[in-house]
């Protein structure tokens, strides 16, 4: 990773940090990662496209890893996600870019392809399928022990979270999120309480990658087999890894990067 470089730029009041890699000149394409991720989530993909001629930028979101927590981070929506976006994209000089996004980072693509069709080549998501602006009460019929449920009550996932260091935390998601089944909580327990303490870590996933996130955070298919979601995009390409988890993009890097290289070489 020596050869990917880091700055921080100052965006809506925040100093937002992003690692890159590629020439200046060359057309951009940003990476937007997913929870608990950080920029270090796409390096495989930012080693992979800087090296067929693209320039790859992924920045850390407000609060994550080495960027800057807004002042009331309960606060924080996608809009606000969208709005550093856009400030990110006018900082750095980037008319049109190409975006991929995964997991919540897949929402912020989708948000700001709508609101900014104008500055948007192409765009990828992962685990999350291009969506329009749903109401917030989607989520209600989620089983209550569910991850999504639990965390998105106001301080549970804070006082869940509490209870570890933040290497236990993420080696802990990583475990859980790895699984072919969604982690559901009883009643009686934490969604951290799920994980073993001596459960394996993925055999993709190893120790000093562990180690890189923690330090990080020391500062701080039925729908899409349905063709729904053509419905919204006309021209969406869909393509199945069957043996990826939540994490495809770091478990299965060359065939992800592949289909990555494919779709930027058809829309370059």
């Amino acid at each position: 990773m020596e050869m990917i470089e880091h700055k921080y730029v100052q965006v809506n009041g925040l100093k937002l940090h992003a690692a890159e890699i590629g020439r200046e000149s060359s057309p951009a394409v940003v990476f937007l990662h997913g929870f608990p991720e950080t920029w270090y989530s796409w390096r495989h993909q930012m080693m992979a496209v800087a090296g067929s001629g693209y320039r790859a930028i992924a920045p850390e979101y407000r609060g994550f890893g080495l960027s800057d927590p807004p002042p009331e981070p309960e606060k924080t929506t996608f809009l606000d996600l969208d709005a550093d976006l856009l400030a990110l994209l006018d900082a750095l000089n980037l008319s049109k870019v190409f975006l991929i996004g995964k997991d919540f980072g897949a929402a912020v693509v989708s948000i700001f392809t709508l609101h900014h069709r104008d500055r948007v080549l192409g765009f990828v998501t992962m685990g999350v399928p291009f969506m329009p602006p749903r109401p917030p009460t989607h989520h209600q019929n989620l089983p209550e022990g569910l991850y999504i449920s639990r965390w998105k009550v106001p301080g549970r996932a804070e006082a869940d979270f509490g209870r570890f260091d933040n290497k236990t935390v993420v080696r802990n998601i990583y475990i859980m999120f790895s699984r072919s089944e969604l982690p559901v909580a009883k009643e009686d327990q934490e969604i951290m309480d799920l994980v073993e303490p001596n459960a394996p870590l993925p055999y993709w996933f190893t120790e000093e990658d562990l180690a890189i996130y923690g330090a990080s955070y020391e500062k701080s298919e039925d729908y899409i087999r349905s063709g729904m979601a053509k419905s919204y995009a006309p021209k969406l390409e869909i393509a199945f890894v069957p043996e990826g988890s939540h994490f495809v993009q770091e478990q299965l890097p060359n065939e992800v990067n592949s289909l990555i290289l494919n779709f930027l070489k058809s829309h370059s």
